[in-house]
């Protein structure tokens, strides 16, 4: 792997962008099946239940991702499984033809055509290792038929490549409407030139993507995917002595996939309605299925900083503890995991890599109250345990700010029509225009 710097890699990206505006030309001359077809082909590729590809996928980011061998093959296993041919063609139903290319409303005797059109090349600046958004980066785009530049993020400089190898053995001139730089995201020259693009997404923290917005155009479009985080909430039909264990294993698979670094794992789990005796069942369920998660999906590399927090956050919790709170320290074997029973609601940090904190909550208004600073971040929570009213805590949960609810359990497998951070998939990537002039 090449990293590019400083002005010549800068001339090499506009010339990646160059060549992308030559290949747009015949993207955007392809008939629609030589177009979705292709697109389909790639993600049944990944998704498929026996895929050599995401095995050479996960095989390849095994010497440094920091992720086990084991958390790779199943996180790429589930994240990918909904991502299908079938389901590119619903996504395109839902925001591309349903009322996208009909007739509006005019005087009589004149009709105006609308239509979605993609940018003329789009650049997407990637962030953290998670392999997922990467499939998903290309094929958006390209969807609309807009080529893209694809700028790897420090910790993932591999599955980008692999995805444009595979995209290219499927279709060759498709794959020529891909294109992947690597370059360090401080690289002032070298983003600056991909920041050429019509289009621009930018995913990270929220200072990295201010950094990026400030380099784009008013004319550019700019898409952002800031800091997100997401949260379990089990009512007290899912602490039943018979319901429990099951949960609790959910909840363990969703925060062990991924060593917790992905938005859509959880950083805590809100008990509604019930004691502390049973918020510190849950806790003590939850470890023992941390306990057997690390068998199955061992944990990855931690950085000696989030260690330290960990460290850190555990010895104050058993401080509380000490001093009377009812509070309940649980640490795992060689501090794989760590779970805090905590006596309240309130935020306190998560160092992450399967460190998760249990708060128990009155009722959802106590739940929706303390939940309101973290609303903006929110992207996705598990729900069970409320019986006919699972509906209406939803609900109440994406008017927060939330943009996904499921079930615990399928955090980490969002279908491919997730509306990511609110907005549509394809059609936050598109200008929608209109003619007045018909045949």
């Amino acid at each position: 792997m090449r990293l590019l710097a400083g002005e010549p890699g800068a001339r090499e990206i506009r010339e990646q962008l160059r060549s992308l505006r030559s290949a747009g030309r015949a993207l955007r001359a392809r008939p629609t099946h030589a177009l979705y077809g292709p697109l389909g082909e790639l993600l049944d590729a990944f998704g498929a239940e026996r895929s050599a590809a995401r095995d050479a996928l996960a095989a390849a980011l095994a010497a440094n991702s920091g992720f086990s061998g084991a958390v790779l093959r199943e996180g790429l296993r589930r994240g990918f499984s909904a991502w299908t041919a079938a389901s590119l063609r619903e996504l395109v139903e839902l925001e591309l033809r349903t009322g996208a290319q009909a007739a509006t409303a005019a005087p009589p005797g004149r009709r105006t055509a609308r239509e979605l059109l993609g940018f003329e090349t789009t650049a997407t600046f990637l962030a953290g290792s998670i392999p997922m958004p990467t499939l998903l980066e290309v094929v958006a785009p390209l969807a609309l038929r807009s080529p893209v530049l694809i700028k790897t993020s420090a910790g993932d400089r591999i599955s980008a490549h692999r995805i444009a190898e595979v995209l290219a053995g499927i279709d060759r001139e498709l794959g020529e409407c891909v294109r992947v730089a690597d370059f360090a995201g401080e690289d002032a020259a070298c983003t600056q030139a991909a920041c050429g693009a019509a289009c621009v997404i930018a995913t990270g923290s929220d200072e990295s993507v201010a950094a990026l917005r400030a380099r784009v155009g008013s004319s550019q479009r700019f898409l952002a995917h800031g800091h997100r985080l997401s949260l379990e909430v089990l009512g007290a039909a899912a602490l039943a002595p018979r319901e429990l264990a099951g949960w609790a294993e959910r909840i363990a698979l969703d925060t062990s996939l991924w060593d917790q670094l992905g938005c859509l794992s959880p950083i805590a789990v809100y008990v509604v309605g019930a004691d502390l005796a049973a918020s510190a069942r849950l806790a003590s369920a939850l470890a023992r299925a941390f306990a057997d998660a690390e068998a199955l999906l061992p944990r990855g590399a931690v950085p000696a900083s989030a260690l330290a927090r960990a460290s850190f956050e555990l010895a104050e919790a058993e401080m509380r503890a000490a001093g009377g709170s009812p509070v309940e320290v649980f640490r795992g074997s060689g501090a794989s995991f760590a779970v805090v029973r905590e006596a309240d609601a309130a935020l306190r940090p998560t160092p992450l890599y399967r460190f998760l904190r249990v708060h128990p909550v009155a009722d959802a208004d106590e739940l929706l109250r303390a939940l309101a600073p973290l609303g903006p971040q929110l992207a996705c929570a598990g729900v069970a345990g409320f019986g006919e009213a699972d509906a209406a805590l939803a609900a109440r949960l994406l008017a927060l700010g939330a943009s996904r609810v499921c079930r615990p359990g399928e955090l980490q497998s969002p279908p491919l029509s997730w509306p990511r951070d609110g907005r549509p998939v394809l059609r936050s990537l598109a200008r929608e225009v209109s003619s007045e002039l018909r045949d």
